[in-house]
C-alpha cells in the first residue's frame, strides 16, 4: 500500500479493514433481503414503550432461549447489500469490457427487487428512505449498464420518482456520504440516457446539495477529509483522481473494506488486487456481497459485549470463552482487522483484558492523542461510537506506566462531552443516552445490575447499522437476547424482594430496630449485595454479604457514637469469649442486642460455610469481627483522648474500620471454590482486601470530611491539612487522596485479572472488584450510605421497579 493512515477503514459505526487469516465459524451472508425483512423490520415496527410483560415478544421459556442462542452464538451473519452488489455488478470484464465481470450479481439484483420496485432492506422505516433511494438507483444503473431487466428498471425508477422528495428532506437520516453519492448516481443515470421521473428543478437542487457539501468538506484539508472523499468516491465519478484513491488500498486489495468503493474504482481503472478482493467475496458469499468485509471479528465481539451488558453472560460462559480464545490468537498475530480499526482494537482490548487475557495497552499507543482519530474517516464524521469504545478501553488501566490509557481517557472523554453538548443543542438523541450514562458512571464506579437494567431499557431490537447503506451483522436474534434478559431480570427481582423481606424480618427478630443510635439500612445493605452478586444461585453469598453489612453498620454506629467505653470493652470481651451463655455479663441492653445478633448470625453462616468448604471456618469469621472491633476501639480512644495520629497511623487502622472485612471475606466461602487456610493466609488475599478497603475508606473520607470536621472526627483529608502545617490546602489534600484511590483501584484490578502466580481463585477475586465498584458507586457524589435519599432510586431500580423496554426500530450511524 503506497500510503497508509491509521484507522481509515470502515465498519460498524465506522468499521475496520483487514483480511483475517483465521477461522471464524459459520460466517455467511443472508442472500435474500426479503428473507431478512419478513422476519425482522416489517414485523417489528411501531411498538412503543411497554412493560416487559406486555412487550410484543413471544415467550419461549428461558431454557429454550438459551439453547437457541447457544446454537446461534458462533454464527456471524452479514446481510446482503443490494447497494454494494449493484456496484460489483457494474464492474466490466477486464479482457472484454463490453461484458460484466460478475453476471451472477445481475441475476441476484433481478431476483431481489421488492414489490414496490425498490431494493435494500425492506420495510422502509423513515430512517431508511434515503438508503432505499440510493440503493434502488444503484441497482437500476447496474441493470441499465448491461441493458437487461427493462421492467425492473422501470419499476425501480418509478419508486425513485415517487419517493424523491425524501432525498431533499434534511430531517431524515442520511447514510454516510448520501449528499455526494446520490447526486452522483443521478448524474450517471442522466449520462446513461435514463428517463428520470423527476423534475429538472429537483435534480438541480440535488446537484446544489452536492456542490454545497463538497464546498463544506473542502474547507477542511485534513487527512480524515481526504480519506472520507475517497470512501465515497463512487459519487464523484470522473472528477475523482482514482489513482489517488488507490493509495488507500488495503493488503486484502479492498478500499476501506468496502465492496462498493472497490468496485467503483474498477469501473475507472484496472487493479488486479481489487478485482481479486471482489472475486473472493463472491466465492465466499455466492451472488451478492455484504456492505463491509471483513468484519467478522468486530461483529462477534459486539455480540459478546451485548450479552455481557444485558447481564446474561453467565449462561454462555463456555461459548464466550471459546470466542475470546480465538480472538486472543488473532490479537497475538496482530491481525489486520483488529490492528487497523480503532473501535475493533479498543473493544478487543477491553473484552480480552477484563476476561483475564494478557493484553498490552501498547496496542493503543497510537491512539494516545487525538490526531489519529481526527485524521481518519471516523474523525471526519465525528463518530461517537468509536470514541466511546476508546474511552471504555481507557478505564481498564492496571499498571502505573500505562500512561497511554490516561491520555486516551482524557481526550476521548472531552470529545464525548463536547459532542454530547452539541447533540443536545440540536436535539439529537441517537446514541447520546449511552454516552451520557458512560460518562456519568465509569465502569469502575457502577454496579452490575444497574448497568444491566440501563442497557436492557435502552436496548434496540433489530439494531440496524448504517454506513453508506443499511445492514445487519449478527447471527443472533436480538429479540431472543432481550427476552432472556427480561426473564432473567424479572426472576431475579422477585427473588430479591423475598430475600429483602427475609432480611428485614431477621433484623426485627434480632431487635436491631431497638437500637436508636443505629442507622436502619437493611435495604441499602441488601441492595449492595443484590446489585453485584445478582444471579439466583448466589443467594447464600448475597445473604451473608447483606446480613454482615447490616451488622457492620450497627457496630460502626455503636463504636462511633452509640456506646460508652465500658460498653465497647464489654462488646469486645464477649466476642473474644464467644459463648452464648453470658446473660449476666452484658453491661447494657444495647450490648446484649448487638452481641446476640452477631453471635447467632455468625454461627448460622459459619455452619453453612463450613459445610460448603468441608472444614470449619467459623473461627475465621469470629476473628474478622474481633479485628474490626479492636480497630474501632483504637479510633474511639483517639477520639476520647483527642489524639491526632499521623496519616499512616490513621490509614493502618482506617482501612480496617471501613468494615469491609466481615462483609466480603465471609461471602467468599459461598462463592464456590474451596479456600484452604493457605489461601486465606496468602499475601495476595490480604492485598486484595487491603486495596479495596483503602479505596472505600478514602472515598468515604473525601465525601464526608466537611461533616466530620464539624463533628470533630478524624478523617484523612483533615489529617493531611493538619500535618501540612498550613502548606496543604483542602483541594490539594483531596487531589492527593484521589490519586491514591486511583492507583489502589488500578492495582486491585491488576491483582484480580492476573493469572500467573495467583493463589486466590478468580471467582473469589472478582468479589473484591465488585465491592470496589460498589463503594465507588455509593460515594460517587456524596456519602450514599449515610444519605437518606441518594441511593433510593438505584435500590428501587434493582429490587422494586418493574423494568420497561423500548421495542423500537433503531438506526445507529
Amino acid at each position: 500500500m503506497a500510503m497508509q493512515f491509521p484507522s481509515l477503514f470502515v465498519r460498524s459505526s465506522i468499521c475496520g479493514i483487514g483480511y483475517p487469516n483465521i477461522y471464524m465459524p459459520s460466517l455467511r451472508t443472508t442472500h435474500s433481503t426479503r428473507a431478512v425483512s419478513s422476519k425482522g423490520l416489517a414485523a417489528n415496527l411501531g411498538h412503543g414503550l411497554k412493560k416487559s410483560r406486555n412487550v410484543n415478544i413471544p415467550i419461549l421459556g428461558a431454557e429454550v432461549l438459551k439453547e437457541r442462542i447457544r446454537e446461534q452464538l458462533p454464527n456471524v451473519d452479514l446481510s446482503a447489500s443490494s447497494y454494494d452488489t449493484a456496484w460489483v455488478a457494474m464492474v466490466p470484464l477486464p479482457e472484454f469490457p463490453q461484458f460484466p465481470c460478475f453476471p451472477e450479481c445481475l441475476a441476484w439484483i433481478i431476483e431481489n427487487q421488492h414489490s414496490d420496485g425498490s431494493w435494500g432492506i425492506h420495510g422502509h422505516h423513515p430512517s431508511l428512505v434515503k438508503d432505499a433511494l440510493s440503493t434502488t438507483l444503484a441497482c437500476v444503473l447496474a441493470l441499465k449498464r448491461w441493458n437487461i431487466g427493462e421492467e425492473h428498471v422501470r419499476r425501480g425508477l418509478h419508486f425513485v420518482g415517487s419517493n424523491f422528495s425524501s432525498a431533499m428532506d434534511e430531517k431524515l437520516h442520511s447514510p454516510i456520504g448520501f449528499e455526494i453519492i446520490f447526486p452522483g448516481l443521478l448524474g450517471y443515470a442522466i449520462e446513461m440516457g435514463l428517463d428520470l421521473p423527476i423534475s429538472q428543478n429537483d435534480i438541480d437542487f440535488m446537484f446544489h446539495i452536492r456542490d454545497s457539501e463538497l464546498q463544506r468538506v473542502s474547507e477542511n484539508s485534513s487527512e480524515g477529509t481526504k480519506a472520507y472523499l475517497a470512501y465515497v468516491a463512487e459519487g464523484l465519478g470522473k472528477s475523482q483522481d482514482w489513482h489517488q484513491v488507490m493509495k488507500y488500498q488495503g493488503e486484502n486489495g479492498s478500499l476501506f473494506n468496502s465492496p462498493s468503493t472497490t468496485a467503483a474504482a474498477l469501473t475507472h481503472i484496472y487493479n488486479a488486487k481489487a478485482l481479486e478482493y471482489l472475486r473472493s467475496l463472491l466465492q465466499k458469499f455466492g451472488s451478492s456481497v455484504p456492505t463491509s468485509y471483513p468484519s467478522d471479528i468486530h461483529t462477534i465481539l459486539c455480540v459478546v459485549d451485548k450479552i455481557e451488558r444485558l447481564g446474561i453472560a453467565r449462561h454462555f460462559s463456555y461459548e464466550i470463552k471459546n470466542i475470546l480464545d480465538r480472538i486472543y490468537r488473532c490479537w497475538l498475530k496482530n491481525d489486520e482487522e483488529i490492528d487497523a480499526d480503532m473501535a475493533t482494537c479498543a473493544l478487543a482490548f477491553r473484552l480480552l483484558r477484563m476476561n483475564g487475557f494478557d493484553v498490552s495497552s501498547d496496542a493503543l499507543t497510537r491512539f494516545g492523542d487525538a490526531s489519529p482519530f481526527f485524521n481518519s474517516i471516523q474523525g471526519h464524521l465525528k463518530d461517537m461510537k468509536t470514541v466511546l469504545e476508546l474511552y471504555r478501553a481507557s478505564q481498564t488501566k492496571i499498571l502505573p506506566n500505562e500512561l497511554v490509557l490516561d491520555k486516551l481517557g482524557s481526550w476521548s472523554s472531552n470529545f464525548l462531552r463536547e459532542e454530547l453538548s452539541t447533540n443536545s443543542e440540536h436535539g439529537l438523541q441517537v446514541f447520546s443516552q449511552e454516552v451520557d450514562y458512560a460518562l456519568q458512571f465509569p465502569f469502575y464506579s457502577n454496579m452490575d445490575r444497574l448497568e444491566h437494567r440501563n442497557y436492557i431499557e435502552n436496548f434496540k431490537v433489530e439494531n440496524f447499522q448504517v454506513l453508506k447503506t443499511s445492514y445487519m451483522s449478527s447471527g443472533i436474534d436480538d429479540k431472543d437476547l432481550l427476552e432472556l434478559a427480561l426473564e432473567d431480570f424479572n426472576l431475579c427481582q422477585s427473588i430479591y424482594r423475598e430475600e429483602l423481606q427475609h432480611l428485614e424480618g431477621w433484623a426485627k427478630e434480632n431487635r436491631l430496630d431497638h437500637l436508636e443510635f443505629a442507622r436502619q439500612k437493611e435495604a441499602y445493605c441488601y441492595f449492595s449485595a443484590a446489585a453485584t452478586l445478582f444471579s439466583p444461585e448466589s443467594s447464600d453469598a448475597r445473604m451473608s454479604w447483606a446480613k454482615n453489612s447490616v451488622l457492620a453498620t450497627v457496630v460502626d454506629d455503636f463504636f462511633d457514637r452509640g456506646g460508652s467505653i465500658e460498653e465497647l470493652e464489654n462488646q469486645i470481651s464477649l466476642t473474644e469469649k464467644w459463648d452464648g451463655t453470658h446473660e449476666k455479663e452484658f453491661c447494657s441492653e444495647q450490648v446484649k442486642i448487638i452481641y446476640s445478633a452477631i453471635y447467632s448470625t455468625i454461627n448460622e453462616l459459619g455452619a453453612k460455610a463450613s459445610a460448603l468448604q468441608k472444614r470449619s471456618v467459623t473461627n475465621h469469621l469470629i476473628e474478622l469481627w474481633l479485628t474490626l472491633m479492636r480497630a474501632m476501639m483504637k479510633e474511639a480512644e483517639w477520639a476520647r483522648t483527642k489524639a491526632v495520629p499521623t496519616v499512616d497511623e490513621y490509614m493502618a487502622t482506617g482501612y480496617i474500620t471501613f468494615a469491609l472485612g466481615p462483609i466480603i471475606l465471609p461471602a467468599l466461602y459461598f462463592v464456590g471454590p474451596e479456600l484452604s487456610d493457605d489461601v486465606i493466609g496468602d499475601p495476595e488475599y490480604h492485598n486484595l482486601f487491603k486495596l479495596v478497603s483503602i479505596c472505600g475508606r478514602l472515598l468515604n473520607d473525601v465525601q464526608s470530611f466537611e461533616r466530620e470536621g464539624k463533628e470533630g472526627k478524624l478523617n484523612s483529608v483533615l489529617l493531611r491539612i493538619v500535618h501540612g502545617c498550613g502548606s496543604t490546602s483542602e483541594e490539594e489534600a483531596v487531589r492527593e487522596i484521589q490519586s491514591i484511590i486511583d492507583s489502589s483501584r488500578e492495582e486491585l484490578l491488576r491483582l484480580v485479572l492476573q493469572n500467573e502466580k495467583s493463589v486466590v481463585p478468580r471467582a473469589c477475586k472478582e468479589l473484591f472488584w465488585k465491592m470496589s465498584r460498589t463503594v465507588h458507586r455509593f460515594y460517587i457524589k456524596n456519602d450514599g450510605h449515610s444519605s437518606p435519599t441518594e441511593m433510593i432510586s438505584p435500590v428501587n431500580a434493582v429490587i422494586y421497579k418493574p423494568i420497561k423496554v423500548g421495542h423500537n426500530f433503531s438506526v445507529v450511524n
